[in-house]
């Protein structure tokens, strides 16, 4: 018995773990406009069949006003709202936050958060959208393998209400 138990560990020791890291880099521009709104930005992976796969954040006005704001404006991220937004119930502990200002922000996730845990092994993409009111509305996307078993890394540059984006997983 003890024979087994060893050879059954040591066959466990040997097979390969994988962890993955997901790093991203999103720069919101400084736009000079007589009536300036921080953008509403969502984040998310979607599968080669174009689909959601995973919610990675979504930055809105998180408090209604007086004007209407907060959720209202939820729809005008319109690739996101088609492919997962409509469905979910905001707010979403660990992924829904209130907009940021004009700057660079860095955002890690990790294989244990539990929507990219559930990521089948493939193709997929970054998505990263922003649409800001009396603004305009902009979509990139970064492509990149599950799981990750060598580093890669993958930028897209944004032309009016994103800047560069930057995406470097990690096993």
């Amino acid at each position: 018995m003890r024979a087994k138990l060893t050879i059954a560990l040591g066959t466990l020791l040997a097979m390969p773990v994988y962890a993955a890291e997901l790093e991203i880099n999103v720069e919101i521009p400084r736009i000079n406009a007589a009536e300036y709104h921080r953008p509403y930005v969502a984040m998310w992976v979607e599968g080669a069949d174009q689909k959601a796969a995973a919610n990675l954040a979504v930055w809105y006005m998180t408090k209604d006003t007086k004007e209407g704001h907060g959720t209202k404006w939820l729809p005008d991220l319109r690739q996101w709202w088609r492919r997962s937004g409509r469905t979910l119930k905001v707010p979403v502990d660990g992924v829904t936050g209130p907009t940021r200002p004009a700057g660079k922000h860095a955002l890690k996730f990790d294989d244990k958060q539990p929507e990219l845990a559930k990521l089948a092994p493939g193709n997929y993409t970054l998505v990263v959208e922003a649409a800001r009111e009396v603004g305009g509305r902009e979509l990139l996307k970064i492509p990149f393998v599950w799981p990750i078993k060598a580093p890669q890394t993958g930028k897209a540059q944004g032309s009016s209400e994103l800047g560069a984006v930057t995406l470097a997983a990690k096993p």
